[in-house]
């Protein structure tokens, strides 16, 4: 029997995302996650422990064993949720945040915010997503992938995780050669962590650039 995939979005973004993938991992047992910190009401935003929480409470809907894909900012509350004997046999971080325990986005950068952020009350917004997250994909993938943009919360970005999933459950890491929002040398930095690397040569979305090429990545992992 073939393991469930676990598909956890990134910031600004939801489950529709993935959307391709899942078209073809078609056979395949997918659930995706939907994370509190995103979403379109400001009031409503959650942070990262209740990301995390939305993950265990999908991972313990599951009967039978798992592999987990975190993109982006996906990967934190993945490493804070993911536990050995949780059934979750990988995880995949895709350019995505492999943090170790007191680890948060913004300790990485320093407290410095990227340029494409647009800060509010209690919340970030992305400017110039075309070029930063979309710039590799179709103008039909381009337009729907914008259409679904949301708010995320503040907090989530700063707060850091008290543990690291990857030390207890095997790992690996898909690094973008071709990211403009996440560097590819600050994924290298990260992806050393992993027990398995990838390089490929992709933007910061590449299950929206090459969903078949990118499932293909993943199936001998089932």
């Amino acid at each position: 029997m073939s393991k469930a995939v676990v598909l956890v979005h990134g910031a600004w973004h939801g489950p529709s995302c993935w959307q391709p993938l899942v078209d073809a991992l078609a056979g395949v047992d997918v659930r995706t996650v939907d994370l509190p910190s995103s979403g379109t009401d400001p009031a409503a935003l959650g942070g990262l422990a209740e990301d995390a929480a939305e993950i265990t409470r999908v991972l313990a809907g599951i009967d039978g064993p798992s592999i987990v894909v975190a993109h982006s900012y996906g990967g934190a509350p993945v490493t804070q949720a993911v536990e050995a004997g949780s059934g979750v046999e990988h995880i995949v971080y895709v350019s995505a945040l492999q943090l170790d325990a007191g680890e948060s986005l913004l300790g990485l950068t320093g407290g410095q915010v990227p340029p494409y952020w647009r800060e509010h009350d209690g919340y970030v917004t992305v400017e110039t997503a075309e070029q930063i997250f979309y710039d590799d994909l179709t103008p039909e993938r381009t337009a729907t992938a914008l259409a679904g943009l949301r708010l995320q919360s503040r907090s989530s970005l700063e707060q850091p995780v008290t543990r690291a999933a990857w030390r207890e459950v095997p790992s690996s890491y898909v690094v973008c050669s071709d990211d403009r929002s996440f560097p590819p040398q600050a994924q290298e930095m990260l992806a050393h962590r992993a027990d398995t690397v990838h390089h490929v040569a992709s933007g910061h979305f590449p299950f929206l650039r090459d969903p078949e090429g990118f499932a293909a990545l993943l199936r001998p992992l089932l």
